[in-house]
Protein backbone atom coordinates (compact mmCIF):
# COMPACT_ATOMS: atom_id res chain seq x y z
CA UNK A 1 0.00 0.00 0.00
CA UNK A 2 2.99 2.07 0.50
CA UNK A 3 4.11 1.52 -2.85
CA UNK A 4 0.81 2.71 -4.27
CA UNK A 5 0.58 5.83 -2.28
CA UNK A 6 4.52 6.74 -3.64
CA UNK A 7 3.02 5.94 -6.89
CA UNK A 8 0.01 8.45 -6.58
CA UNK A 9 2.02 11.43 -4.98
CA UNK A 10 4.39 10.85 -8.29
CA UNK A 11 1.43 11.06 -10.30
CA UNK A 12 0.21 14.52 -8.67
CA UNK A 13 4.13 15.68 -9.10
CA UNK A 14 3.64 14.81 -12.80
CA UNK A 15 0.31 16.04 -13.02
CA UNK A 16 1.74 19.93 -11.87
CA UNK A 17 4.75 19.61 -13.75
CA UNK A 18 3.00 18.80 -17.05
CA UNK A 19 0.38 21.21 -16.17
CA UNK A 20 2.45 23.97 -15.70
CA UNK A 21 3.50 24.73 -19.05
CA UNK A 22 0.74 24.12 -20.76
CA UNK A 23 -1.14 26.38 -19.07
CA UNK A 24 1.34 28.70 -18.90
CA UNK A 25 0.92 28.84 -22.84
CA UNK A 26 -2.81 28.00 -22.93
CA UNK A 27 -3.54 30.66 -20.73
CA UNK A 28 -1.83 33.52 -23.07
CA UNK A 29 -4.27 36.40 -23.48
CA UNK A 30 -5.62 36.79 -26.72
CA UNK A 31 -3.96 40.61 -27.08
CA UNK A 32 -0.46 38.70 -27.63
CA UNK A 33 -1.40 36.91 -30.51
CA UNK A 34 0.66 39.47 -32.43
CA UNK A 35 0.24 42.20 -35.13
CA UNK A 36 0.81 39.88 -38.27
CA UNK A 37 -1.44 39.38 -41.21
CA UNK A 38 -5.21 38.17 -40.14
CA UNK A 39 -4.33 34.53 -41.30
CA UNK A 40 -1.04 34.60 -38.58
CA UNK A 41 -3.58 36.13 -36.31
CA UNK A 42 -5.76 33.25 -36.64
CA UNK A 43 -3.16 30.01 -36.63
CA UNK A 44 -1.51 31.52 -33.65
CA UNK A 45 -5.21 31.21 -32.06
CA UNK A 46 -5.71 27.99 -33.36
CA UNK A 47 -2.40 27.15 -31.61
CA UNK A 48 -3.72 28.02 -28.23
CA UNK A 49 -6.95 26.53 -28.50
CA UNK A 50 -5.42 23.66 -29.44
CA UNK A 51 -3.33 23.77 -26.42
CA UNK A 52 -6.00 24.29 -24.08
CA UNK A 53 -7.72 20.94 -25.52
CA UNK A 54 -4.44 19.03 -25.05
CA UNK A 55 -4.10 20.50 -21.85
CA UNK A 56 -7.72 19.84 -20.69
CA UNK A 57 -7.10 16.22 -22.27
CA UNK A 58 -3.90 15.53 -19.99
CA UNK A 59 -6.02 16.70 -16.94
CA UNK A 60 -8.72 14.43 -17.40
CA UNK A 61 -6.19 10.98 -18.24
CA UNK A 62 -4.47 11.94 -15.24
CA UNK A 63 -7.09 12.73 -12.94
CA UNK A 64 -8.73 9.48 -14.11
CA UNK A 65 -5.78 7.59 -13.24
CA UNK A 66 -5.21 9.02 -9.82
CA UNK A 67 -8.76 7.99 -9.52
CA UNK A 68 -8.22 4.37 -10.46
CA UNK A 69 -5.33 4.81 -7.62
CA UNK A 70 -7.75 5.84 -5.00
CA UNK A 71 -10.20 2.88 -5.88
CA UNK A 72 -7.36 0.49 -5.56
CA UNK A 73 -6.09 2.21 -2.03
CA UNK A 74 -9.59 1.96 -0.77
CA UNK A 75 -9.65 -1.75 -1.63
CA UNK A 76 -6.64 -2.42 0.49
CA UNK A 77 -8.04 -0.53 2.99
CA UNK A 78 -11.47 -2.28 3.78
CA UNK A 79 -9.01 -5.48 3.20
CA UNK A 80 -6.50 -4.30 5.72
CA UNK A 81 -9.52 -3.50 8.02
CA UNK A 82 -11.36 -7.20 7.23
CA UNK A 83 -7.57 -9.00 7.90
CA UNK A 84 -7.51 -7.05 11.29
CA UNK A 85 -10.87 -8.10 12.42
CA UNK A 86 -9.97 -11.34 11.93
CA UNK A 87 -7.13 -11.12 13.95
CA UNK A 88 -9.47 -9.64 16.50
CA UNK A 89 -11.90 -12.36 16.59
CA UNK A 90 -9.35 -14.99 16.52
CA UNK A 91 -7.77 -13.14 19.88
CA UNK A 92 -10.98 -13.13 21.38
CA UNK A 93 -11.31 -16.73 21.09
CA UNK A 94 -7.98 -17.20 22.15
CA UNK A 95 -8.68 -15.70 25.47
CA UNK A 96 -11.94 -17.41 25.94
CA UNK A 97 -9.93 -20.63 25.56
CA UNK A 98 -7.50 -19.95 28.26
CA UNK A 99 -10.13 -18.78 30.09
CA UNK A 100 -11.88 -21.76 30.00
CA UNK A 101 -8.92 -23.84 30.79
CA UNK A 102 -8.03 -21.44 33.95
CA UNK A 103 -11.35 -22.06 35.23
CA UNK A 104 -12.21 -25.55 34.44
CA UNK A 105 -9.48 -27.07 35.62
CA UNK A 106 -9.22 -30.99 34.72
CA UNK A 107 -12.78 -31.28 33.35
CA UNK A 108 -12.33 -28.73 30.82
CA UNK A 109 -12.56 -29.20 27.72
CA UNK A 110 -9.74 -29.95 24.80
CA UNK A 111 -8.79 -27.00 22.63
CA UNK A 112 -9.93 -27.91 19.71
CA UNK A 113 -13.55 -29.34 21.34
CA UNK A 114 -16.89 -27.70 21.47
CA UNK A 115 -17.09 -24.07 23.11
CA UNK A 116 -20.84 -23.77 23.78
CA UNK A 117 -19.85 -25.32 27.36
CA UNK A 118 -22.39 -27.66 28.66
CA UNK A 119 -21.13 -27.90 32.61
CA UNK A 120 -19.08 -30.87 33.42
CA UNK A 121 -19.61 -32.57 29.28
CA UNK A 122 -16.46 -34.35 28.26
CA UNK A 123 -17.70 -36.47 25.64
CA UNK A 124 -17.16 -35.02 22.09
CA UNK A 125 -19.34 -35.95 19.08
CA UNK A 126 -17.89 -39.31 17.26
CA UNK A 127 -15.57 -38.50 14.28
CA UNK A 128 -18.11 -39.69 11.97
CA UNK A 129 -21.46 -38.14 12.96
CA UNK A 130 -21.70 -35.90 9.33
CA UNK A 131 -20.17 -38.66 7.43
CA UNK A 132 -24.11 -39.24 5.88
CA UNK A 133 -23.61 -35.93 4.27
CA UNK A 134 -19.64 -35.77 3.81
CA UNK A 135 -19.90 -32.01 5.59
CA UNK A 136 -16.59 -31.51 7.79
CA UNK A 137 -16.98 -31.80 11.41
CA UNK A 138 -17.22 -28.51 13.31
CA UNK A 139 -14.08 -28.16 15.54
CA UNK A 140 -15.56 -25.70 17.87
CA UNK A 141 -13.15 -22.92 16.10
CA UNK A 142 -14.79 -20.42 13.68
CA UNK A 143 -11.82 -19.57 11.78
CA UNK A 144 -10.96 -23.60 11.21
CA UNK A 145 -14.78 -24.18 10.45
CA UNK A 146 -14.90 -21.23 8.33
CA UNK A 147 -11.91 -22.17 6.02
CA UNK A 148 -12.89 -25.91 6.08
CA UNK A 149 -15.94 -24.07 4.61
CA UNK A 150 -14.55 -22.27 1.53
CA UNK A 151 -12.32 -25.42 1.26
CA UNK A 152 -15.55 -27.59 0.07
CA UNK A 153 -16.73 -24.54 -2.52
CA UNK A 154 -13.18 -24.60 -3.74
CA UNK A 155 -14.09 -28.06 -4.74
CA UNK A 156 -16.97 -27.70 -7.44
CA UNK A 157 -18.35 -31.88 -6.58
CA UNK A 158 -19.16 -30.52 -2.92
CA UNK A 159 -21.15 -27.88 -3.40
CA UNK A 160 -24.23 -29.42 -1.32
CA UNK A 161 -21.76 -30.07 1.77
CA UNK A 162 -20.08 -26.45 1.74
CA UNK A 163 -23.87 -24.73 1.85
CA UNK A 164 -24.72 -27.28 5.02
CA UNK A 165 -21.17 -26.23 5.91
CA UNK A 166 -22.14 -22.70 5.57
CA UNK A 167 -25.66 -23.08 6.99
CA UNK A 168 -24.39 -24.49 10.44
CA UNK A 169 -21.41 -21.80 10.82
CA UNK A 170 -23.85 -19.12 10.54
CA UNK A 171 -25.86 -20.68 13.42
CA UNK A 172 -23.10 -21.76 15.52
CA UNK A 173 -21.08 -18.49 15.59
CA UNK A 174 -23.51 -15.39 14.89
CA UNK A 175 -20.84 -13.25 16.29
CA UNK A 176 -18.31 -13.94 14.27
CA UNK A 177 -16.46 -11.56 11.96
CA UNK A 178 -16.88 -14.51 8.97
CA UNK A 179 -20.88 -13.84 9.09
CA UNK A 180 -21.02 -11.56 6.19
CA UNK A 181 -18.73 -13.92 4.01
CA UNK A 182 -21.02 -16.94 5.18
CA UNK A 183 -23.87 -15.22 4.08
CA UNK A 184 -22.71 -14.18 1.20
CA UNK A 185 -21.01 -17.18 -0.27
CA UNK A 186 -24.80 -19.20 0.88
CA UNK A 187 -26.19 -16.46 -1.51
CA UNK A 188 -23.55 -17.33 -4.00
CA UNK A 189 -24.32 -21.07 -4.08
CA UNK A 190 -27.84 -21.18 -3.97
CA UNK A 191 -27.75 -18.53 -7.02
CA UNK A 192 -25.43 -21.13 -8.82
CA UNK A 193 -28.12 -23.18 -8.11
CA UNK A 194 -30.62 -22.09 -9.52
CA UNK A 195 -32.22 -21.08 -5.51
CA UNK A 196 -32.61 -17.91 -6.60
CA UNK A 197 -35.43 -16.61 -3.64
CA UNK A 198 -33.19 -18.42 -1.54
CA UNK A 199 -30.24 -16.30 -3.13
CA UNK A 200 -31.60 -12.92 -2.79
CA UNK A 201 -32.48 -13.74 0.98
CA UNK A 202 -28.62 -14.21 2.07
CA UNK A 203 -27.48 -11.46 0.10
CA UNK A 204 -30.21 -9.04 1.19
CA UNK A 205 -29.03 -10.36 4.87
CA UNK A 206 -25.74 -8.94 4.15
CA UNK A 207 -26.61 -5.87 3.19
CA UNK A 208 -29.08 -5.67 5.65
CA UNK A 209 -27.11 -6.93 8.44
CA UNK A 210 -23.66 -6.19 7.83
CA UNK A 211 -23.93 -2.73 5.44
CA UNK A 212 -20.25 -1.75 6.39
CA UNK A 213 -18.80 -5.36 5.13
CA UNK A 214 -16.77 -4.86 2.33
CA UNK A 215 -19.41 -7.87 0.47
CA UNK A 216 -21.88 -4.78 0.85
CA UNK A 217 -21.91 -3.40 -2.43
CA UNK A 218 -21.85 -7.04 -4.01
CA UNK A 219 -24.21 -8.05 -2.10
CA UNK A 220 -27.20 -6.11 -3.12
CA UNK A 221 -25.36 -5.68 -6.58
CA UNK A 222 -26.52 -9.68 -7.20
CA UNK A 223 -29.94 -8.53 -5.11
CA UNK A 224 -30.47 -6.65 -8.15
CA UNK A 225 -29.00 -9.06 -10.81
CA UNK A 226 -31.59 -11.49 -9.42
CA UNK A 227 -34.25 -9.03 -10.24
CA UNK A 228 -33.34 -9.04 -13.48
CA UNK A 229 -32.87 -12.25 -14.05
CA UNK A 230 -36.27 -12.97 -12.88
CA UNK A 231 -37.41 -9.86 -15.77
CA UNK A 232 -38.52 -7.37 -12.84
CA UNK A 233 -36.63 -4.78 -14.75
CA UNK A 234 -38.37 -1.84 -12.17
CA UNK A 235 -36.84 -3.55 -9.30
CA UNK A 236 -33.39 -4.07 -11.10
CA UNK A 237 -32.90 -0.51 -11.54
CA UNK A 238 -34.07 0.67 -8.26
CA UNK A 239 -31.42 -1.99 -6.83
CA UNK A 240 -28.45 -1.14 -9.47
CA UNK A 241 -28.92 3.06 -8.30
CA UNK A 242 -28.97 2.34 -4.65
CA UNK A 243 -26.19 0.46 -4.76
CA UNK A 244 -24.41 3.23 -6.68
CA UNK A 245 -25.46 6.00 -4.46
CA UNK A 246 -24.92 4.25 -1.14
CA UNK A 247 -21.18 2.23 -2.13
CA UNK A 248 -19.87 5.20 -4.49
CA UNK A 249 -16.43 3.61 -5.94
CA UNK A 250 -16.53 -0.26 -5.08
CA UNK A 251 -16.81 -2.76 -8.19
CA UNK A 252 -20.14 -2.96 -6.65
CA UNK A 253 -20.86 0.31 -8.09
CA UNK A 254 -19.07 -0.15 -10.88
CA UNK A 255 -20.95 -2.97 -11.99
CA UNK A 256 -24.51 -1.96 -11.31
CA UNK A 257 -23.53 1.64 -13.16
CA UNK A 258 -22.75 -0.91 -16.57
CA UNK A 259 -25.95 -2.58 -15.96
CA UNK A 260 -28.26 0.90 -15.57
CA UNK A 261 -26.36 1.74 -19.27
CA UNK A 262 -26.79 -1.45 -20.35
CA UNK A 263 -31.07 -1.00 -19.90
CA UNK A 264 -31.23 2.30 -20.60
Amino acid sequence: MNSNFRHHLMSLSLLVGIAAPWAAFAQAPISSVGSGSVEDRVTQLERISNAHSQLLTQLQQQLSDNQTDIDSLRGQIQESQYQLNQVVERQKQIMLQIDNLNSGGASAQPATGDQSGAAGATATPPADASASTGAPVQSGDANTDYNAAIALVQDKSRQDDAMAAFQAFVKKYPDSTYQPNANYWLGQLNYNKGKKDDAAFYFASVVKNYPKSPKAPDAMFKVGVIMQDKGDTAKAKAVFQQVVSKFPGTEGAKQAQKRLSAMG
